[in-house]
């Protein structure tokens, strides 16, 4: 069973070059978001200077991948490299394209990671002078079960006696912007949260806030990786332009061995915080040996809201339906993926 799942620019699996060339709205003071109302989920664009270069990085689980941004007469050209190989395209058009605009596709990727890299070239000869980059989303293509299996999602709330909280956590209930009612944070440095596991798949859910910093999540043997929680919007460190339900870390295509995760916060000399929402696991009927990706094996356009309230349904543990969508929502670049 393939998957599309998707990724908002404001989760902290998204990693920019520098965060200050990018600008984008104030989630906070947008609320309740009407998808209705706004052609972008949360959209960053990037306006060039002449020469200037900035990066967007993903690795991604493969076996496909599509990004989508903005295409119009203020747009111009990117680069985008896939495992060293790169592409140079542009956005420029004579009039705005409906949105979201698709800016690449690669549908033949091996099942394997890939290191996926934007770059903004700005204005290049064919541009007319336009040198802006929007970048929405990006969607891309995981296996979670063998073809005909089923798999569930099961929600760990912060509250669950099976997570081992280490270190000085503070629960915030109630809280109703966050899933279950609450979470936990920590401004502690050093301090820890771990489960244990058996899934195909498994996501962890928090909050992006300007108060926030670096945190690392260590899946099993594997090395320790960094991630951002500072929100987008620029700013000092303060409470400011917070955004709940955001994807804080995903590994897919897991096999079907006992699996030990853990989030430690990176606190700095700003003693900044860490928010804990909620872990989802995904748990297959069956576990898969990876296969070549067919036409028919996704639906164009579908993919796991994970973030939605009704993917993490129950109290603390129980298992639900995964979930499928046919609207766009969440994404943008710089998330990891295992095999």
């Amino acid at each position: 069973m393939n998957v599309n799942v998707t990724v908002d620019d404001f989760e902290s699996v998204i990693l920019f070059s520098d965060e200050s060339q990018w600008f984008t709205s104030d989630p906070s003071k947008n609320l309740p978001f009407d998808p209705a109302k706004s052609p972008w989920l949360v959209a960053r664009e990037y306006a060039s200077k002449f020469g200037e270069r900035t990066m967007l990085n993903a690795p991604s689980p493969g076996p496909a991948l599509f990004v989508y941004g903005a295409s119009g007469p203020d747009y111009g050209s990117y680069e985008v490299s896939i495992d060293g190989e790169s592409i140079v395209l542009s956005a420029h058009a004579s009039f705005n394209a409906s949105s979201p605009h698709l800016l690449y596709s690669n549908s033949s990727l091996s099942y394997a990671n890939h290191t996926l890299k934007l770059t903004n070239l700005g204005a290049q000869s064919t541009d007319q002078g336009a040198s802006k980059f929007l970048f929405d989303y990006l969607l891309a293509t995981t296996q979670l079960a063998p073809s005909g299996a089923t798999v569930t999602n099961t929600t760990i709330q912060e509250t669950n006696p099976r997570l081992n909280f280490v270190g000085n956590w503070t629960t915030n209930t109630p809280n109703p912007a966050f899933s279950g009612g609450g979470s936990k944070y920590t401004r502690e440095d050093g301090a820890s949260v771990s489960l244990t596991f058996n899934g195909s798949a498994v996501y962890i859910f928090g909050d992006k806030v300007n108060d926030h910093g670096l945190f690392n999540v260590t899946l099993d043997s594997r090395p320790p990786q960094t991630f951002n929680g500072v929100a987008g919007c620029g700013g000092t460190f303060a409470k400011a332009c917070e955004k709940t339900n955001t994807l804080a870390f995903f590994a897919g295509s897991l096999g079907p061995e006992e699996h030990t995760i853990t989030v430690q916060n990176i606190a700095g000399i700003n003693h900044s915080f860490f928010d804990l929402d909620d872990f989802v696991v995904t748990t297959p009927s069956q576990y898969f040996i990876p296969s070549p990706i067919t036409s028919s094996s996704v639906a164009s356009g579908t993919r796991v809201q994970a973030s939605s309230t009704t993917s993490r349904n129950g109290d603390m543990g129980t298992a639900a339906p995964l979930p499928f969508i046919n609207t766009m929502i969440l994404v943008l670049l710089g998330f990891m993926w295992f095999l």
